[in-house]
Formats: structure tokens, sequence, C-alpha cells
């Protein structure tokens, strides 16, 4: 009989991943499937929700069918969902609104209003006032499509639509639900007045369940994935608190910094805990391990505007090339910053009238510094997170970052002295899909606790940061801090002409 195998299946923004896992951290089998992300208006980010549930599902079938060809018994499903999607479902379960993403902006206005008139919200939910959250999102529907809000019976993340197809039961877990902006996280239930606010009833939201909580595989859809039914369907949590489990930042001060489209850098703590600033954001994983930090919107898709707009003619798929430039010029682009916020920016100033700017530019200033300081724009940011995560009381002792960036030595080099401390690659884990099953190995006693995650997990690499580089952008980082605060008024006034 060949070894048991968990599914973690990863809901993310543009595809889902399902890879079968064994206790030992190997991978027996993957599949994937992509699905577009929609931008109908300016603003918005929406999905189909019925193409990303059947591309789902279709990454779980081809992985099943891969880690049955490696002699593999599947014992079980575990999901990781990307947070702050809200779809509104008719009594019927039929979609009556797109998949609105992270992503989707429109809720600009009210995220803004909301902030000033009630930001004793964040500190209770512990998720920033900002148009990616489902709570903001509630408020424009109301306010701008009232017959389909009222038409609602149900709002929903993606995760919740795959797991219901599966199992016929609607749930949400305690982590994805902390990332709305409507569970109060210290009594781990909706929050009475964000409720409110929304102008919604807990009734209109589903259940809540842990993270671990255990469904049974609905007959026929199992026998369709080439599974069986009353298989054990672990409902799991959202990818942010599951990608630090997969890579096995789960120790005190190690945190996981990631950078793909997007970015981020988490920490796990012990207990919920709000910056008193609302800089950072606290979303919940299992009792005794919660997740503070804070989540940039622009990562690689920098490089690949870097690619578009000032190297064209070095055709589709430039980042190679353009690495090389930015490679020949020393670290601090000789007295050249650019703030990276071509999509606005999440933490920690959670403002959408952010826009990039190039500060310092000089005629001696060519195009391979153009891109070193477009990719240094983005590790001064993820550095303006760590210290703010510093600042709320937090220490960090150890960062792992994973990501798409981690394939270029010179982004890794430069993120390692930008951030000041030495940076450990994990060797080969799909963060948030081994993190989902890790979660539902525990759940079944296949492991001896979620801490033994840091000692499957292997470093492959450590990048220590190099001496004069990291006293550059230790000496950078105040002014790239300061740009924000000074170039705000213009930002806003900017935004009218756009």
């Amino acid at each position: 009989m060949g070894a048991n195998v968990v599914l973690g299946v990863d809901i993310g923004t543009t595809s889902a991943k399902a890879v079968a896992f064994d206790a030992d951290a190997r991978e027996l089998g993957r599949g994937e499937a992509g699905y577009p992300l929609l931008e109908p208006e300016h603003g918005q980010a929406v999905q189909d929700p019925a193409v990303v549930v059947d591309a789902t599902l279709a990454a779980v079938r081809a992985a099943t069918t891969a880690a049955r060809e490696q002699g593999a018994q599947i014992a079980a499903l575990s999901f990781s969902g990307a947070m702050h999607s809200l779809v509104g479902l008719d009594a019927q379960g039929r979609a009556l609104t797109p998949l609105v993403t992270w992503g989707d902006m429109r809720a600009t206005e009210q995220a803004e209003r909301l902030r000033a008139e009630h930001p004793e919200l964040h500190d209770r939910t512990g998720t920033p006032l900002h148009p990616m959250s489902p709570l903001p999102k509630l408020v424009w529907f109301a306010e701008h499509e009232a017959e389909t809000f009222s038409a609602v019976r149900r709002w929903a993340g993606i995760k919740e639509l795959v797991v219901a197809r599966l199992t016929g039961t609607w749930a949400v877990d305690h982590s994805v639900a902390s990332a709305t902006g409507l569970l109060n996280l210290r009594e781990l239930d909706w929050d009475d007045e964000a409720l409110a606010i929304a102008g919604i009833d807990a009734e209109a939201l589903s259940p809540l369940v842990p993270t671990t909580h255990r469904l049974e595989l609905d007959a026929a859809h199992a026998a369709d994935l080439g599974l069986e039914g009353g298989m054990a369907l672990i409902v799991g949590a959202a990818d942010g608190p599951l990608a630090n489990l997969g890579v096995g930042a789960v120790h005190h001060g190690v945190a996981a910094c990631s950078i793909g489209t997007s970015g981020a850098l988490r920490l796990m703590v012990e207990r919920p805990a709000v910056d008193p600033q609302r800089r950072v954001f606290c979303y919940a994983l299992l009792p005794g391990h919660w997740i503070v930090g804070g989540a940039i919107n622009n990562g690689g898709a920098v490089l690949r505007w870097a690619g578009e707009a000032l190297a064209p003619d070095l055709g589709p798929h430039a980042e190679g090339h353009l690495l090389e430039l930015a490679a020949d010029v020393p670290a601090g682009s000789e007295g050249l910053l650019m703030l990276p916020y071509l999509l606005s920016e999440r933490a920690p100033h959670w403002s959408t009238v952010a826009r990039g700017a190039y500060v310092g530019l000089t005629r001696h200033h060519g195009r391979g510094h153009l891109v070193r300081a477009a990719l240094e724009g983005v590790c001064l940011q993820l550095a303006v997170v760590l210290a703010s995560v510093r600042d709320a009381g937090n220490e960090v002792d150890e960062i792992r970052a994973t990501g798409g960036f981690a394939r270029s030595d010179l982004w890794r080099q430069m993120l390692a002295d930008a951030l000041g401390m030495p940076i450990g690659f994990p060797a080969g884990h799909e963060g948030s899909a081994f993190g989902a099953a890790l979660l539902a190995m525990d759940a079944l006693g296949m492991v001896d606790g979620l801490d033994r995650a840091a000692g499957l997990v292997q470093i492959e690499d450590v990048v220590e940061p190099e001496a004069g580089a990291a006293a550059v952008y230790a000496d950078l980082l105040p002014t790239f801090t300061s740009l924000y605060d000074a170039l705000e008024p213009a930002f806003r006034a900017l935004q009218r002409h756009r």
C-alpha cells in the first residue's frame, strides 16, 4: 500500500493548485488550472465564480490522478483560499454578482468614509478599512446596486463556494472570516456594528467554523474527482496565514515574506494583536496561532510594468534583460528613488490614492537606474512593512521568503540588503497548498502538531545582507518612508485627472 497523502488545494487569484503531500512533506502529485481576472470597468477586478470553482475541481482531479499513479492513498482534502473575495447568491445558491476579488477598488469612497467615521472597526476586526475588504464592498453594493443587494440571500467567498459544491454544507472558517472586516477577533463571532454598517445580518453569512473543521465529500462529486464518498474534507484557512505555516514560519520571531505579483510580510503570534496605529492587519489561523503583518499591491507587477513602459524594444518577456540592466547599477540607483505604487498601495498606508513616482531623477540616470530603482522600491516598501510590524510590538529575528522573485539572485540579494537581515529560502514547497495540507494532517492526527512544520520545511539557501548595500538602503529608508506623506496631497490632486 502506498503512502497516505493529503491534497492541499490553493484557490488563488488567477489559478488553483492542488498538491498531494505525505507526512514527510514529499510531493506525490499535483494539478493546476488557471482562470481569468476580468476588468470590465476601471477599478474593477472580478471573476466568474463558476469558472473558478470548475477550475479548482479540475486541479483536484489532475492531482488525484497524479497521486494515484505514484501509488499514493488519498486521505483527505484541505483548502486554502484567496482572502477578501465576495459574491452574492440567491436562495438557491446561484450567483447574482460576479466574484469580486481583493484587487477590486470600486469601494474606494466607502472605505475612506469608514476609515474616517469608524476607525474602531480595524481595532476589533483586525482588517484595515480598505476597498480590498468585503465590508466596504458590501456598502458599495448597498449604495450602487440596491436592487441586487436586496435580492442577495447569502454573501460568500470563493472557498465557501467550492466547499459547498463538494459537501453540500455552507461554512466559513475563522481565518477567511477574519479578513472580511466583519468578524470580532476576540469573540470569534460576527461583529454587530460591522454587520449593521454593512446592512446585513448574520443569517446572510455562512456559519463560522474552526479552520480544522471536518466535513465529508458528497458521493457524487467525489466520484467525479476520482475520490471516495465520505472522504474527509478539512475546511482550511486563508492563503496568507497558511503561507506562513507552509514555509515553517510558525515560531516566535520568524516571519514569512513573499513577492509574487504583489507581496507580503507576515508574522505568527500567540494571541490577536492590533497595531494601535492601524498599519498592520491581524488574521486568525488557530487558537494560539494568529498572523500579523502587511500586504503590498506592487511586487512583480512593477517589473512587468518596467518591461512594458521602459523597455518595449526588448520584447514581451524582458524580465531577464531588465534584471541584467539593474545589476549594472549600484545600490541606491545613484540617488534615484521610486515609490512603486502603480496599483495604489496597501500596508502600511492602506491608501487608494497612492501613485507611483520617481524622485531624484537627473540626466545622468538611464534605463538601468529606472529599473533598479523600481525593484528597490518594492524591497524598501517591504522594509517599511517590517518596521511597522516591529513598531506594533513584535520581534522579528528570522525571515523566510518565497515567490517568483526568488528565481533572481539579484532580487534575492536586494531584499536581504533592504531588510538588513539574512533571508532563508525554503526548498520547493507550494507555501499555501502545503500549509493547507499540514493543517489537515494535524486535524487527522498524521503529524504531531503544527510546530512540526518548522522541521519539515528545509531551508535551501540563506542570503546574507551585503554590508555596503545594506548601509545604503538603511540610509535611504527614512527618506523613502517620508515621501508618501510629502506627496499625498499631490496624489489626491492628480486623482482628479486620471
